[in-house]
């Protein structure tokens, strides 16, 4: 879930090289960019500290998941250079041993019969993984997440579901939202959300819809929040997922809170691969803030995909 006319974007079928990046963030060069806009944008390939309000090199980033036990990773979903950074992450990750499980917002609770029995199976390309999971390549495109899977495939890194169905989805939308759900936000905090919901659909949402929309966002995180849960394993838990749902002051992170009563805010690391925006050079202004709680514990700035007005397009 992202705010304002990004909502509405549909998943480009973009194809993904990977390319493996230089170590450090800030020494990253515009020939590695895939996005084709704004690659000389002062901001592209730094890692910035929303704490300390400074750039940091990647080791920054290494300490901070050291005493982690969540890592968020927030992304645009078609933007094919985030894809590309995680899949950097992962492998490093992996190849430290350092990770518990992998969750993926875009495989849904239809897909957990298949993700237990995923390592029964054997595979001899790519796209077997995919016709296997039943991967809705239409919705998420599989050049950009098949990489992923395959890496956690080859690592037998346990795969989840962090999505809910399609079915569960139309049953939410009818019912109240569960005491353990409704209690986790504030007025203030539902009033934003209830804000984002109309901002993403450019304002043309009924608004008799918003509290079910709202109650379907809410649900959906709190699902990754219980897919993501480690379950005391003393290593990392990995969540992949859109930029909204990594938000500390809006997404998964507060249920994660809810669901543990013991669990600190700084074991759960946020990091969102951010867009730049043509002369915004502030790296504080792409927090989106509102309140005290910060978004995000970093932000890895990329070139952008498009710079067209979705909304426009949509109200031709």
């Amino acid at each position: 879930m992202q705010t304002g006319y990004r909502w509405a974007v549909s998943i480009s079928r973009l194809v993904l090289a990977l390319p493996f990046l230089v170590a450090c963030a800030q020494t990253t060069t515009a020939n590695n960019w895939e996005s084709p806009l704004y690659a000389d944008h002062p901001l592209v390939g730094k890692l910035w500290h929303s704490a300390s309000g400074e750039f940091v090199e990647r080791t920054e980033l290494w300490n901070r998941l050291d005493t982690a036990q969540y890592l968020i990773l927030g992304e645009k979903h078609d933007n094919p250079d985030h894809h590309t950074l995680q899949l950097q992450l992962l492998n490093e990750l992996i190849a430290q041993d350092h990770l518990s499980r992998l969750t993926l917002e875009m495989l849904d609770s239809s897909s957990t019969e298949a993700l237990s029995n995923l390592y029964a199976q054997r595979f001899s390309n790519l796209d077997e993984i995919g016709d296997y999971l039943a991967w809705d390549k239409e919705g998420w495109d599989w050049d950009f997440y098949g990489p992923l899977v395959k890496s956690a495939y080859q690592a037998s890194l346990p795969i989840y579901a962090g999505n809910i169905s399609g079915e569960t989805v139309g049953r939410v939308y009818g019912e109240p939202t569960p005491p353990e759900i409704a209690s986790v936000f504030d007025d203030a905090v539902m009033q934003r959300l209830t804000t984002d919901i109309d901002e993403s659909h450019c304002g043309m949402l009924p608004e008799s819809q918003f509290a079910s929309m709202v109650r379907v966002q809410q649900t959906r995180d709190y699902r990754m929040a219980q897919q993501l849960a480690s379950n005391g394993s003393s290593k990392l838990a990995l969540l992949v997922a859109g930029n909204y749902h990594a938000r500390h002051d809006l997404g998964v992170p507060n249920y994660l809170l809810a669901q543990e009563q013991n669990l600190n805010r700084d074991a759960i690391v946020s990091l969102s691969f951010m867009e730049v925006q043509p002369g915004e050079l502030d790296p504080a202004v792409y927090l989106d803030r509102f309140s005290d709680q910060t978004a995000y514990d970093f932000i890895w700035f990329t070139p952008a995909v498009t710079s067209e007005d979705y909304c426009a397009s949509l109200r031709q």
